[in-house]
C-alpha cells in the first residue's frame, strides 16, 4: 500500500470513529470497529470484552437501559453482531497482542496505552468546523469525540500494522481503554492479568495545546483525582403551614457546597475541589427531601488527593448531620497521579528528533490535569517495568472538551512513527 493511500486509510477509520462518539462502557460500535480493524491486520492474540479488563474494577457503569439504548445504537450503525454479543453489558475494550522474533518469549513485552471513548457533549454544527463542512460530524446528538480519542485509537492501529511490519522482536500489547473521560477504564484494564508481564509501558495524547510537528517525550504533572456523588435525605413538609416538620435536604447539599470550598490547601501541593452539578427539591412550597452534589477532588499527589478526599467526605458528612438529614457518598471515578521515567522519555525524544513530519521535540512537559493511564503506569512500575506518557501535537481550532474541537490528520502518521519507533527502540535497547 502506498504511502497516501495507507494515510487516507488512517482518516477514513479516524472519520468513522469521529462519527460514532460513545462514552463510558458504551463504546460498542468503537469496539466492533477495532476489533475489525485488529483482525484484518491478523493480531496474535486478541482479547475483547470481559477478557480485556478485569470486570470488579469497572467504575462508573451506567445502568441497564442506557447500555440497552446505546448497544441497539451500534447495532443500527452496523456493528458486527458477534462482537457486539461479547461486550453486551458495558463490557468495552480490547487487547491485541502480537509476538515476533525467533524467541519473543525472552525478548521484552512492551505496552501502549491510547483511549477510546467520547464525552456527552454537542458538536458544533458551523460551516467552519471541518467534521460539520465534510460530512464526519457527530451522529450521536449531545456526544462527541472532543479530545481526540477516535486520534488515539487510530495511531494505536497504525502502531500495531507499524511495528509488525518491522524488525521488532518481542511481544507488543496495545490497550484499547474503555472509559478514560470519567476516570472509570483505567483501572480495570491495570488490573487484568494483561498487564503483569509488561516491562515497559508508552501512553499517548495528541494536542493538549501542542502544534501539528511538535512532540512531547514526556508528560508529567498528572493531578491524582477522585469523582464523587452525594445524595442527601431529608424529610418532607408544608413549607408554609409545618417548615418546622421538615428536614431540609437542599439546605444540607448548599452547606456541603459552600463548605468544600474551604477545605484548607496543603503546604506538600496543589489541591482541587469542585462541585460540578447539584440539583434537589420537587416544589417551592415543599421542604425537599432529596438533594445530590456531584463533585472532585484533585490533589498534585496520590497523597495530597486522598487529603483533600477525606476531608471532603467530613465536610459532606458534618452538613448532613448538621441539618438532620442522612447521606450517601459514592466515588464514580478515580485515578492516582504518576511520572515518566526518563530512560523511556530520552528513547522517545531521540527517535522523535529523528522522525519526518516532527519539527520540534520536547523532551518534558507538564499536563496539569488528570488521566487515568496513571493505573497502567504504576502498575508497570511496581512491577519493575518503565513507563512514559507521550504527548503527540495537534493543531486543534478549539480547545480539549469544546464544540469545536478537531485534530489536524496530518499528526496521525506522525503519532504513529514516533510511537512505532520508540517501541521498536526499547524492545532492542532494553533500558
Amino acid at each position: 500500500m502506498s504511502q497516501q493511500a495507507e494515510r487516507d486509510r488512517l482518516v477514513e477509520i479516524r472519520r468513522d470513529l469521529h462519527r460514532h462518539p460513545e462514552p463510558a462502557w458504551r463504546e460498542f460500535y468503537t469496539t466492533a470497529r477495532i476489533v475489525e480493524e485488529l483482525e484484518r491486520i491478523g493480531v496474535d492474540e486478541l482479547h475483547v470484552g470481559p477478557d480485556a479488563i478485569a470486570e470488579e474494577a469497572r467504575m462508573a457503569v451506567p445502568d441497564d437501559e442506557e447500555l440497552a439504548e446505546w448497544y441497539e445504537q451500534a447495532r443500527e450503525a452496523g456493528a458486527d453482531e458477534e462482537v457486539l454479543r461479547q461486550l453486551e453489558g458495558g463490557y468495552t475494550g480490547a487487547v491485541a497482542v502480537i509476538e515476533q522474533g525467533e524467541n519473543p518469549e525472552e525478548a521484552p513485552t512492551v505496552g501502549l496505552r491510547v483511549d477510546i471513548d467520547g464525552l456527552l457533549r454537542a458538536e458544533s454544527e458551523d460551516d467552519d468546523h471541518e467534521p460539520a463542512a465534510e460530512g464526519f460530524r457527530s451522529e450521536h446528538e449531545g456526544a462527541m469525540h472532543a479530545c481526540g480519542h477516535d486520534a488515539h485509537a487510530t495511531i494505536g492501529l497504525g502502531v500495531i500494522e507499524a511495528v509488525e511490519d518491522s524488525d521488532f522482536e518481542g511481544t507488543l500489547k496495545v490497550f484499547f481503554q474503555p472509559g478514560e473521560e470519567m476516570i472509570a477504564g483505567g483501572k480495570s484494564m491495570a488490573e487484568s492479568d494483561h498487564l503483569e508481564d509488561v516491562d515497559y509501558l508508552l501512553a499517548a495524547h495528541i494536542g493538549l495545546d501542542h502544534p501539528t510537528g511538535e512532540v512531547v517525550a514526556g508528560l508529567d504533572g498528572f493531578l491524582a483525582v477522585s469523582h464523587f456523588r452525594a445524595e442527601f435525605s431529608g424529610e418532607p413538609a408544608h413549607a408554609g403551614g409545618e417548615p418546622n416538620e421538615g428536614e431540609n435536604a437542599v439546605q444540607a447539599m448548599a452547606a456541603a457546597v459552600q463548605n468544600l470550598y474551604a477545605i484548607p490547601r496543603h503546604d506538600e501541593g496543589a489541591t482541587r475541589v469542585n462541585a460540578g452539578k447539584v440539583g434537589g427539591g420537587t416544589a417551592t412550597n415543599i421542604i425537599p427531601e432529596e438533594a445530590f452534589v456531584e463533585g472532585e477532588v484533585r490533589g498534585e499527589t496520590t497523597e495530597l488527593k486522598d487529603y483533600t478526599k477525606e476531608r471532603a467526605e467530613r465536610v459532606i458528612e458534618s452538613a448532613a448531620e448538621m441539618h438532620g438529614c442522612e447521606v450517601d457518598i459514592t466515588t464514580n471515578g478515580e485515578a492516582p497521579s504518576a511520572e515518566s521515567d526518563e530512560e523511556l522519555v530520552s528513547i522517545v525524544g531521540d527517535v522523535a528528533g529523528e522522525t519526518s513530519g516532527v519539527e520540534n521535540v520536547v523532551h518534558r512537559d507538564e499536563l496539569g490535569g488528570s488521566e487515568d493511564a496513571t493505573y497502567l503506569m504504576r502498575a508497570v512500575q511496581q512491577n519493575g517495568g518503565k513507563a512514559a506518557y507521550v504527548g503527540v501535537g495537534t493543531d486543534h481550532p478549539g480547545g480539549h472538551h469544546t464544540a469545536t474541537f478537531d485534530v489536524d490528520e496530518a499528526s496521525l502518521p506522525v503519532g504513529i512513527d514516533v510511537l512505532a519507533g520508540a517501541i521498536r527502540t526499547i524492545s532492542a535497547e532494553r533500558p
